[in-house]
């Protein structure tokens, strides 16, 4: 008769280096967030072709670029509670198809009203796709990676971002504006099958809902083929609460230290997004209109988005060894240069150079918040932890584009949009060193019970 054993998963996976079967889905992450990225960044180097074409005002531009952030908000909801209850996977690979499908669709956009359901419904679709890469990755990697992993994961988002500039210039003026939508949406309904086939269940997940045990035992020897596991086995997280499979509940996301943490959190990440969104929904358009023509202001803008990701993946050592204080960095080094930016009179190459740095700090800084974002739920609730800080940061996002619109609308030089946005590394770095505190502070008390124990 075979004896029943207990086994602690976290130990096993804290125990690990990262292997291929991590890279595996870190890879099929990647290939997610760069299409998030593409996509974003594709209706930013479009706009301007879209405007010609149906005729669009600037205001209208801006409600285009907000009702998708706002679809994401509400996506974000509905997706991280369904990624709790039905798992990872198989909501992963629902959110990348109908996104998929949502970009295909604007080939067949014609009118104002048309590009506003349609980039709803898109936004909506993408919604939690992020947050529950973030949690599937941190699930299966140990703590002293998760920040490095989330932070490669969203290169992706940058390097589409990076390649939506120069390649809406190659096609759109050959083949119109709606060509670039059909590559998008073809290449993300194509990657969904990918996801298919490669990506695996979480394995916390699995354990923290009590459910399928036999699955727990393929994943685990999945993910390292010498691991000794036993049809009879039973397993647990020893360094998470047990909330099982009762229904989620917001209050859940409020328990003990998280009282603090999750507000500050959600207040950082809106007031980042708030500075990245509007970098990355009207740069192109701000720099056409300092007086760069299309091409340039799509490279510039695409060069600060690979940069930003250049600068995340340098600070992300320093989140995993130090923890939340390093998010703090780049907000603060970023502060001068949008100040100068705003109130300066700044013209030419000088305006460039300055306003690259300034980007490349702030999206930098947005790299340092999505990394701590999801880490500090229980797997149980990991999905809806990670998917309202997203959610609640595309907050932010939505007043980005729209702060965008009403400043290139009102007649006042588009430079001074520079100085408000000053105000959102200022609140992340309250927020980070907020969190940091508190981290530390938890960290501390158990040490100090774990000692007396002993």
């Amino acid at each position: 008769m075979t004896q029943s054993r207990t086994i602690d998963v976290a130990a096993l996976i804290e125990g690990r280096k990262l292997s291929r079967f991590n890279y595996v889905i870190i890879c099929a992450s990647v290939l997610i967030t760069f299409l998030d990225g593409f996509d974003l960044l594709m209706l930013s180097h479009t706009a301007a072709y879209m405007a010609d074409d149906i005729g669009l005002d600037k205001l209208q531009l801006g409600n285009i670029f907000s009702i998708g952030l706002f679809g994401m908000m509400l996506g974000g909801f509905f997706f991280g509670y369904l990624g709790d209850r039905i798992g990872r996977r198989p909501t992963i690979i629902l959110s990348t198809s109908a996104f998929g499908l949502m970009t295909l669709l604007f080939v067949f956009a014609d009118s104002y009203a048309s590009l506003l359901v349609l980039r709803f419904l898109n936004g909506f679709a993408l919604g939690a796709m992020l947050p529950l890469c973030w949690a599937l990755n941190i699930e299966f990697v140990p703590k002293r990676y998760r920040a490095s992993v989330i932070t490669i994961i969203m290169v992706g988002f940058s390097l589409g971002g990076a390649v939506a500039g120069p390649l809406t210039v190659w096609i759109a003026p050959h083949y119109g504006w709606a060509s670039v939508f059909a590559l998008g949406g073809i290449a993300t309904l194509l990657s969904s099958v990918l996801l298919f086939f490669t990506l695996p269940e979480s394995v916390r997940f699995l354990v923290s809902k009590h459910k399928h045990p036999e699955a727990v035992a393929r994943i685990l020897k999945r993910l390292d083929p010498s691991i000794d596991v036993r049809p009879a086995d039973r397993y647990f997280l020893a360094d998470e609460v047990d909330i099982g499979d009762q229904p989620f509940r917001i209050g859940q996301l409020f328990i003990g230290r998280l009282k603090w943490i999750t507000p500050m959190i959600w207040i950082g990440f809106g007031a980042s997004s708030m500075a990245m969104y509007f970098l990355a929904s009207w740069s192109p358009l701000v720099y056409q209109y300092a007086g760069f023509d299309r091409a340039t202001a799509s490279w510039v803008s695409s060069f600060a988005s690979f940069s930003g990701a250049m600068a995340g993946l340098a600070l992300m050592r320093l989140v995993d060894t130090r923890g939340p204080y390093a998010v703090m960095i780049y907000p603060l080094l970023s502060l001068p240069f949008l100040l100068v930016l705003g109130i300066g009179n700044l013209q030419g190459n000088a305006f460039i150079v300055l306003s690259l740095i300034g980007a490349i700090f702030v999206k930098g800084s947005h790299y340092g918040i999505t990394s701590i974002a999801g880490i500090f739920y229980p797997s149980a609730i990991r999905g809806n932890g990670a998917g309202w800080a997203a959610s609640m940061g595309k907050i932010g996002s939505i007043f980005g584009p729209l702060l965008g619109a009403y400043v290139l609308n009102s007649g006042m030089p588009v430079v001074k949009s520079f100085a408000v946005l000053a105000l959102c590394p200022a609140v992340l770095g309250v927020c980070a060193y907020t969190v940091a505190r508190i981290d530390r502070r938890s960290t501390m008390k158990a040490e100090l019970l774990t000692t007396s124990e002993q």
